[in-house]
């Protein structure tokens, strides 16, 4: 029931922009209920966001928000972490907005470690601007700039944060909704760059185009290619859920506060 994390919102904006059948209000929900379990202190987050419709998400969340420009959450996020690395900052991205014209901010958040959670929600279409086909978007699928079927292979987003050294990754779905609430939390409690997919459904975009007669379809879609670990993908739109991978390595803050700390006693001894 909303009435549980009503709180957290700023009700006044409701009701929301998305389509009806779209889930990125179920991903909000799931995200904002690890907000509330890890009980953390509501004037301490800060949500941010670049352009696009999971981006709208910020705009109905009572935290400190900022909604950014296209691709550029990243810049601004790590900006804020550096400054006040007590405050805890979660990322919303789309993936055109994530691995399009903000994929090379991906790669050096990643590369820095930065203790950022970033939520990666992935309709596999640029929703907002008419239905292009994104990075992410599978092979072969429709949109408007492929009409006959989408020619490039899609990036897989956790491969290629884990590569560029982020140290948390994890992938649900709208379906899978209180998985999600876990792996944010899970993204949240390590000490360094976290990356969660998000699959969502995007009913007008890519549904209509791609031979999904409701939302209730691509849910169910969802449910029945997801796996979790220990089993094995059987077509190729298969996908493993769960947290895929995790390690340690240094965080960016933290290292820089050694720094400052070596510098000062430097020059104290100087």
């Amino acid at each position: 029931m909303f009435s549980d994390i009503a709180q957290y919102f700023r009700t006044e904006t409701l009701p929301h922009m998305w389509c009806p059948g779209c889930g990125i209000g179920t991903i909000t929900a799931a995200i904002i209920r690890a907000v509330k379990t890890l009980q953390l202190d509501q004037n301490k987050v800060i949500f941010v966001s670049g352009i696009g419709c999971s981006s709208r998400m910020p705009g109905y969340l009572d935290f400190n928000t900022i909604h950014t420009t296209h691709g550029r959450a990243l810049p601004f996020a790590t900006g804020i972490k550096a400054a006040r690395p007590e405050l805890d900052v979660f990322v919303i991205m789309g993936d055109g907005d994530s691995t399009a014209i903000g994929g090379n901010h991906l790669i050096h958040a990643a590369r820095r470690n930065i203790d950022l959670t970033t939520i990666v929600i992935n309709n596999s279409i640029y929703g907002m601007t008419g239905g292009q086909t994104s990075p992410l978007t599978p092979h072969n699928k429709k949109g408007t700039t492929s009409p006959f079927g989408n020619l490039e292979r899609p990036f897989q987003i956790l491969e290629l944060a884990k590569a560029a050294g982020a140290t948390y990754g994890a992938r649900a779905t709208a379906y899978h909704n209180q998985l999600l609430t876990k792996l944010v939390m899970d993204a949240y409690n390590n000490p360094g760059f976290s990356l969660v997919e998000a699959i969502s459904q995007c009913p007008v975009s890519y549904g209509r185009r791609n031979k999904f007669k409701t939302p209730a379809d691509m849910l169910l879609w969802q449910k029945e290619h997801a796996f979790k670990e220990g089993k094995q993908a059987v077509g190729e739109e298969d996908f493993q859920i769960g947290e895929i991978f995790k390690s340690q390595a240094p965080e960016y803050t933290r290292e820089y506060e050694k720094l400052r700390q070596r510098l000062r006693e430097g020059n104290r001894n100087g």
